[in-house]
């Protein structure tokens, strides 16, 4: 064979390489950039190179309001964004919304005098921050707040701020809206003039948005006056630009079909797995617990080994849950797009500080069933936005009355529990509603939001495995045609009748993508996160505990007397563990009856189970009645053996009744009034020993 001299060898490696970039252009080199992507990788949208700066941002983006907002849920980013549409479209306000954690708080002893702040924040839990507002409210409330100017409190140094406040919380958890009380006293603490009066709507009582709706009449007419703003004829001005993609597939690879970001996408998941970011993660176990057929309630175990997420016992999983196939056929066909449900479709922000909320290219059906609350409740003011896109004048004026007219709302809406696809079906079912432009629903309906789960597994004894305790949700509205149901809850038994040999599960008539976007969750797997949690056991395995946990709320409780009963069982001294627990009847929804036996014969004398089955006597018997019963020795453990005191379950009535039946023993057995056992009471959550995990 020839020998190749040098320079051959060089000719022919250069046409190697020319040729191999002839045939792989436009797949692994110079490919066409889509202007429309996303920038969902690794979890959430990159910050890169954005500033942290508000003022810069403002100035950037030439913007003269801000709506903050402080979200646990998504509501209070909703209107935050409701807010800065308003101001938009009816007084020429440039507004932008930001999320606190995007940002800094140092300068803001520099905000211009011709802008204004708005702060839209929830209060969650125990009168806590929301996570995304943590350091804005530490920062902000912190004794020794300091600014750029180097001014402190006495110097007034936010004196050119102008802001407006709205808070969301429940009056059923003792620091009712506390975020927005506390932020709002800081800053004009610091100098800062408020527009307005601090809003605050109640979840408890039903009336945030009839809150909302109440309080930003008037906070509009005094910023109009302050800032000179004349209201004029609101339109309909999109946020997004929609476009329809006739050069892409639904199966094109780089078309998002519900994967939540670009890994998900590329078939390679990687942490930190987080809210923005889930971990899809086999279910190695799913059971009924209830004996009852008409009702439901599930226990499932969760693998997370190999994923670095972990949790401690009393944290919360979060599971992210699919849309139902009948809310999305719903949703798309009164809409018009059954045609077009696999279209696909791109998504651009029209302003710079807009984010659109799911990744794309993607499909009208995988935005609808993955990413958009479909079946969440409605608003007035969203149905009033879309009476001019209505299919006739008959349509539009029933659209216009629903929206202006609160007690004719809540008879019609409210009260049934109607998603928007139900109420646009009841104004008009004869026609589709094409006219509705996709960005407005879009930026009208929330996006999907995980659910949270009291983890009921201890950490201890199984690090690497979840278990979840879930009731599911399937509620008769009296006067209502339809039965309201839980999504994520029914999408958990969907799971679990497919894994016991289903082979087309459909709870109450409801069917999910149970596989998941291009079959990625297949062998039974479920998008999840861990959020950590304050409601913990004492360090000190020795010192008593007293759990009031009725129907799923022992879930928890559960968790905890698994880890104390290894404890005991490794031979550590555990102390009192007292639970509370009820249910309707012990032959039908007594929630792990026979583990708490195995659990006994660990903790011997230390452990108590105290049942009240409300349903087994001629007059209901309920957990607080149980604990009064018990009043002399739940007083010892609490005021001689400094007993910590667990409540979880139902906010609105069984934990208040707890927290008033508490105070009425400490009154009794201590022999004190009954304004001072509330104080004591009070003492007793604010040192941690009176602990809560409740939800309305």
């Amino acid at each position: 064979m020839a020998q190749l001299d040098t320079l051959d060898v060089v000719v022919l490696a250069v046409l190697l390489a020319a040729s191999v970039a002839y045939f792989t252009k436009g797949t692994y080199w110079a490919v066409p950039k889509d202007p429309y992507a996303g920038a969902y990788a690794n979890g959430h949208a990159s910050k890169a190179g954005k500033t942290r700066n508000i003022l810069e941002k403002l100035e950037e983006t030439d913007k003269n309001c801000v709506v903050f907002y402080g979200s646990q849920t998504g509501t209070a980013e909703d209107y935050a964004s409701r807010i800065a549409k308003e101001g938009s479209s009816r007084f020429g306000l440039k507004t932008m919304v930001a999320d606190l954690e995007d940002y800094d708080y140092e300068n803001l002893d520099t905000f211009p005098e011709d802008k204004i702040a708005v702060f839209v924040l929830a209060t969650y839990g125990e009168g806590e921050p929301t996570d995304n507002a943590v350091d804005f409210y530490e920062f902000i409330t912190g004794e020794s707040v300091s600014f750029s100017g180097g001014g402190g409190v006495d110097e007034k140094p936010l004196s050119n701020l102008k802001f407006i406040a709205f808070g969301l919380g429940n009056n059923t958890y003792e620091h009712y809206n506390s975020m927005v009380r506390r932020v709002n006293a800081a800053l004009v603490k610091l100098g800062a003039s408020r527009i307005g009066e601090p809003g605050e709507g109640d979840d408890g009582a039903g009336t945030m948005e009839e809150d909302f709706l109440a309080w930003k009449e008037p906070m509009w007419t005094e910023l109009s006056e302050k800032m000179a703003l004349e209201e004029r004829e609101a339109v309909y001005e999109p946020t997004f630009n929609v476009t329809e993609r006739e050069d892409l597939d639904a199966e094109a690879d780089e078309v998002y079909l519900g994967e939540p970001n670009k890994n998900h996408l590329e078939g390679t998941q990687k942490g930190p797995y987080n809210a923005h970011n889930p971990y899809i993660a086999p279910i190695v176990e799913s059971r009924e617990i209830f004996t009852v057929q008409n009702r439901n309630c599930l226990h499932m175990e969760i693998d997370i080994s190999g994923s670095n997420l972990s949790y401690q016992t009393g944290d919360h999983i979060a599971v992210w849950p699919t849309n139902s196939g009948k809310e999305v056929d719903r949703f798309v066909d009164v809409l018009g797009k059954s045609e077009k449900r696999h279209t696909v479709i791109s998504v651009k922000a029209l302003d710079p500080t807009a984010r659109v909320p799911f990744p794309t290219p993607t499909t009208y059906d995988a935005a609808v069933r993955y990413h958009m609350e479909v079946s969440g409740p409605v608003s007035r003011q969203f149905v009033s936005s879309l009476a001019p896109f209505a299919p006739d004048e008959r349509s539009k004026a029933e659209m216009t009355k629903l929206g202006n007219d609160k007690d004719y709302f809540q008879d019609k809406v409210s009260s049934q529990f109607l998603n928007i696809a139900q109420v646009l079906a009841m104004v008009d079912s004869s026609n589709k509603w094409t006219n509705i432009p996709f960005s407005l629903m879009i930026e009208g309906i929330n996006k999907i939001q995980p659910r949270y789960y009291s983890i009921s597994s201890s950490s201890l004894v199984q690090k690497d495995k979840i278990s979840i305790t879930a009731v599911v949700e399937s509620v008769q509205i009296p006067g209502a045609e339809h039965v309201v149901k839980g999504v994520t809850t029914n999408y958990l038994l969907a799971l679990k009748q497919m894994q016991h040999g289903e082979p087309h599960p459909d709870p109450h008539g409801l069917t999910y993508a149970i596989t998941g976007p291009r079959n990625k969750y297949d062998g039974f797997h479920v998008p999840v996160h861990i959020r950590h949690s304050n409601f913990k056991l004492p360090s000190d395995p020795s010192k008593p505990i007293i759990m009031i946990g009725p129907g799923s709320g022992v879930a928890p409780f559960r968790g905890f007397v698994q880890e104390r009963a290894a404890q005991a069982k490794a031979g550590d001294k555990v102390g009192k563990t007292v639970l509370f627990f009820g249910c309707r009847n012990r032959k039908e929804d007594f929630l792990y009856e026979h583990e708490w036996d195995k659990f006994a014969a660990d903790l011997g004398q230390s452990w108590e189970l105290i049942t009240a089955f409300s349903r087994e006597q001629t007059g209901k018997m309920y957990v607080q009645h149980r604990l009064k019963e018990r009043a002399v020795e739940m007083n010892d453990l609490l005021q001689n053996h400094k007993a910590n005191f667990y409540v979880c379950g139902d906010a609105a009535n069984m934990a208040r009744e707890v927290s008033v039946v508490l105070a009425q023993i400490i009154s009794e057995q201590r022999g004190v009034s009954a304004e001072k056992a509330e104080g004591i009471v009070k003492a007793m959550r604010s040192s941690n020993q009176y602990q809560e995990d409740v939800w309305s």
